[in-house]
């Protein structure tokens, strides 16, 4: 007998295993979405301008472009 299991196993059958799963999804999309948006919101910013100075750099744009793109990624 099943002594008031139910078809899901109980407590420590599926139902159990099926609860940690949900939240191991639910856990895994929230540090999903934290990482995503701190690489978009925080990091993309500064490295930007870093991906500008390297540019200024080797060159491969003057001062002057440096200034209006800077002035440009500030808005």
């Amino acid at each position: 007998m099943m002594n008031g299991g139910g078809g899901m196993g109980g407590f420590f059958g599926f139902g159990f295993i099926g609860i940690l799963i949900i939240i191991a999804i639910i856990f895994i999309g929230f540090w999903m979405m934290n990482n995503s948006g701190s690489n978009r919101n925080g990091k993309s910013g500064s490295s930007s301008i870093d991906t500008l100075k390297e540019r200024l750099a080797r060159g491969e744009i003057s001062e002057e472009e440096y200034d209006r793109l800077k002035r440009k990624m500030d808005e």
